[in-house]
């Protein structure tokens, strides 16, 4: 169990700072930068990944039955919705309060989704999970009441004030989104069983079963996010943007998004495994709240809080330590015999 907490906990360390390169692009708008994203995180490197390292991958994914295909692909193509409106609530409300919000709403929901799949576990299990998931509730809605004071806070300062109910709108943007991005949660729990075993059987290592999970997911998910924002690119006229010196610069940062975006996601597939029984459930919570603290700091350490006040900071830090405290408290649900 120990390996798997550590294996969700450093998946969740990449995933929180894998939108951070995003702040150092120059000449970029915000739909070039994104669009080159989804495209290369969403198709180039899991295509990449996944035909060089599963032995038998023409074989496995053939023979996998269309119920598998069917539950993957919908519940992805929702995850991707998801994420597109996740990249949309950080550009209005921030990387450390859009992290907060849309991984909170993923916790709360997407840890419980995968029983549909499982079935419940023991009672006495599920209600400390319960209870740890509740606590981390309390902690979403502290990071969401800490925002609204922020943007309070900036409106007063001397810099011009943007567009009223941004911030509203970005919350809303980042709950509704993370709603739909539990999907993720459920396809991983719908397709393992067939893929590990396909996979085993091939003749691959353990690990290799969480790159082929993460094969359909993205290219699924990717298909509404790519085609978004190449619609965005047109609607906005930015597709003359990519024409930059700064370009070069700008495609390595976005491609080292795209692989730490990619690798989170499949880190996490495999710490699930080793979880256990309880694993996507317990491995999902552990790993957006891992996310959540990594992008909380780095929202400080790159100063969008700079302007906050005392209140509205702790406002941040009680939410933050309810979602850690919260997520100890499921990992020992999970611990209990």
């Amino acid at each position: 169990m120990i390996e798997g907490v550590l294996l969700a906990i450093f998946a969740g360390l990449m995933l929180g700072l894998y939108a951070l390169p995003e702040k150092f692009t120059k000449d970029f708008k915000y739909e070039n930068t994104w669009s080159l994203f989804f495209l290369l995180t969403m198709f180039v490197v899991p295509i990449i990944a996944s035909i060089t390292l599963i032995n038998g991958f023409g074989d496995i994914f053939g023979n996998m039955p269309t119920d598998i295909w069917v539950k993957m692909g919908l519940t992805s193509f929702l995850w991707g919705i998801g994420v597109m409106m996740w990249s949309k609530a950080i550009n209005h409300i921030g990387l450390s309060l859009g992290f907060s919000l849309f991984i909170g709403t993923i916790i709360l929901v997407g840890s419980l989704l995968p029983y549909i799949e499982e079935g419940l576990p023991a009672t006495n299990v599920l209600t400390t999970i319960l209870i740890g998931l509740a606590v981390v509730l309390v902690g979403v809605f502290a990071n969401g009441k800490a925002g609204l004071l922020r943007e309070k806070d900036e409106a007063n300062s001397s810099e011009k004030k943007e567009k009223k109910g941004s911030m509203l709108t970005g919350i809303l943007i980042a709950i509704i989104g993370g709603l739909l991005a539990t999907g993720f949660s459920y396809a991983n729990a719908a397709g393992r069983p067939y893929l590990h075993e396909a996979c085993q059987a091939a003749g691959n290592a353990e690990w290799i079963t969480a790159v082929a999970v993460m094969f359909p997911i993205f290219i699924s998910g990717g298909i509404v996010m790519t085609a978004y924002f190449l619609w965005q690119l047109s609607q906005k006229k930015a597709w003359g943007e990519f024409k930059t010196p700064a370009f070069s610069k700008n495609f390595m940062l976005i491609l080292i998004m795209a692989v730490f975006h990619y690798a989170a996601s499949a880190l996490f597939a495999f710490a699930a495994f080793k979880l256990g029984e309880s694993g996507n459930t317990v491995g999902y919570a552990i790993f957006n709240t891992s996310c959540v603290v990594t992008a909380i700091l780095s929202g400080i350490i790159t100063k969008e809080w700079i302007k906050a006040s005392g209140k509205a900071k702790s406002f941040l830090y009680f939410g933050l330590v309810c979602m850690v405290v919260g997520i100890v408290i499921v990992a020992y649900g999970n611990g209990i015999s």
